[in-house]
């Protein structure tokens, strides 16, 4: 295990998971606490996050990105703009029998993403490094397209809307600023569902908004 992986980090993370209700096993903390380690010492070569702490990586990129587990399913997701891998590499270790693309342009953050799925042995998880518009879906596309920090809300929709399979979903992680986002997206999709997050350790506005094309479902709120 890294030195980065402190008995502090240990118990921020043990901490932080029991806080969200989600029980894992031993294989995924070592995981978890090992994709910690990974991402501090990349982190000082190459600048993947603004976050140093491996602390505060555990609560800023760990618990930020597992507080969303409970709504994804299990059909194959794809993270949009997922830097060095998040939420998807958290989501593919709570989640074993996800299938999950991570998609970025940054060659840097790419290769942190190849290494911490060898690393961690996920074989459920495929790195790809192109731009959004010239990724070419699988046949049929995904039925969940996730984004953690890739763009504001209508960007994000029109920017996949090529890659979401017929009655698929967006999960968008989103701020304090997401009704305003809502504001603008356009006719033809619909929030079907909005959630309040509540990760451990923080006190900042996080809320997850899943959008639909509006002939897939009626929305709801």
């Amino acid at each position: 295990m890294s030195d980065a992986v402190t008995s502090q980090v240990e118990a921020r993370l043990d901490e932080g998971f029991a806080a969200l209700g989600i029980d894992i096993d031993g294989a995924q903390r070592e995981r978890l606490l090992r994709l910690v380690g990974l991402l501090h010492k990349w982190n000082r070569a190459y600048n993947l996050t603004a976050i140093r702490l491996p602390e505060e990586m555990v609560v800023r990129h760990l618990l930020d990105s597992a507080v969303v587990l409970p709504f994804v399913d299990e059909a194959p997701l794809l993270d949009v703009g997922a830097g060095p891998g998040l939420p998807g590499l958290v989501l593919a270790i709570l989640k074993p029998s996800l299938v999950v693309t991570l998609l970025d342009s940054n060659g840097k953050k790419v290769r942190f993403q190849r290494q911490a799925m060898m690393e961690l042995g996920l074989d459920n998880v495929t790195p790809v490094q192109a731009r959004v518009e010239a990724f070419e879906p699988p046949a049929g596309g995904y039925v969940q397209v996730i984004s953690r920090a890739f763009a504001s809300l209508a960007d994000f929709v029109r920017l996949t809307d090529h890659l979401l399979a017929e009655g698929g979903h967006w999960l968008a992680m989103k701020g304090p600023a997401a009704a305003e986002e809502m504001a603008k997206l356009d006719a033809g999709l619909t929030i079907r569902e909005r959630h309040a997050l509540a990760v451990p350790f923080t006190k900042g506005e996080r809320q997850l908004l899943i959008v639909e094309r509006t002939d897939s479902n009626p929305g709801r709120l």
